[in-house]
């Protein structure tokens, strides 16, 4: 039988205990987590008042790190330490990022995307961790897809909810078509995990990778919030600026002023531009965690 077939999938049986790889990392990365938890982004969707430019930055990340850590899966996906966890017709997500790409930013998405910078480190460490530590994936890819199955469905009621999209435009990268039961993949996933064979020493390295992940997701989502704040802040300023005429005559100055205003808001400074052309970060991808 097919180890990765869907039949399995859904109905392997597995018993987790505390000395597990997977429960390991579960206790090393606590603190991380409430961390993530916590950061701007991530309470705006517990909040349910995410608003279109996170979630369009928010993807633009998320895909540039699926990217990057897809690419390294599939480089490595006979290695001892991730044929276990490699699961593409399950889990991968970047073809659904794109798809949701395409929805809000048209075919040409691709020239538009623009990241912060700690998405690109994240990203470089993934193509490092994929060249020369492979077994340190497993890591990277519990945090990611795990987070992501855990608290997608619900992050994307929430993001359907507060952006009104309909008919599931825009909202792929939560779906996952191929996993009928999200509890009993995660114990399935879990129970792989458990099975790799690691040194002592190799170990330690998945644990310590485990908390580096949360923590380039950390970066990432308090990054992309800052983006968020100069672009607003930018825009505010502009629109106190707007300079004035000589007192207007009755009807026509006040349709110049609003002219004015339109003229403002329409033709946006090259930050405000790069920014509002872009997608975004993730997560949670990363989002709420309940590994």
């Amino acid at each position: 039988m097919d180890p990765h077939s869907s039949m399995q999938t859904q109905t392997e049986n597995v018993l987790i205990t505390d000395s597990d790889l997977s429960e390991q990392i579960k206790s090393v990365t606590k603190d991380s987590h409430v961390r993530a938890e916590n950061t701007e982004l991530m309470l705006s969707y517990q909040r349910g008042q995410v608003s279109l430019e996170q979630y369009k930055l928010l993807l633009c990340s998320l895909y540039k790190i699926y990217e990057a850590l897809e690419e390294a899966l599939d480089s490595n996906a006979s290695h001892a330490s991730v044929a276990p966890i490699y699961f593409p017709q399950e889990l991968a997500r970047l073809e659904s990022i794109q798809k949701d790409l395409e929805h809000f930013y048209g075919q040409d998405w691709h020239e538009k995307i623009v990241v912060p910078a700690a998405t690109l480190r994240y990203a470089q460490r993934l193509r490092e961790v994929g060249s020369e530590h492979p077994e340190y994936l497993v890591a990277h890819a519990y945090t990611r897809y795990l987070g992501d199955l855990s608290g997608g469905q619900v992050l994307g009621r929430i993001t359907q909810k507060s952006l009104g999209l309909k008919d599931g435009k825009g909202l792929s990268f939560f779906s996952f078509p191929s996993v009928t039961s999200a509890n009993r993949f995660k114990q399935l996933y879990r129970s792989r995990m458990n099975s790799i064979e690691l040194s002592e020493k190799e170990r330690e390295g998945v644990l310590n990778e485990a908390v580096t992940a949360f923590e380039f997701n950390i970066e990432v989502f308090d990054e992309l919030q800052t983006m968020l704040r100069v672009t607003d802040k930018e825009g505010e300023l502009r629109h106190r600026h707007i300079p004035h005429k000589q007192k207007p005559m009755k009807n026509e100055g006040m349709m110049d002023e609003t002219l004015q205003i339109s003229k403002s808001i329409m033709s946006p400074t090259p930050l405000l531009r790069m920014l509002l052309g872009v997608f975004v970060a993730l997560a949670v991808g990363m989002g709420i965690y309940a590994f």
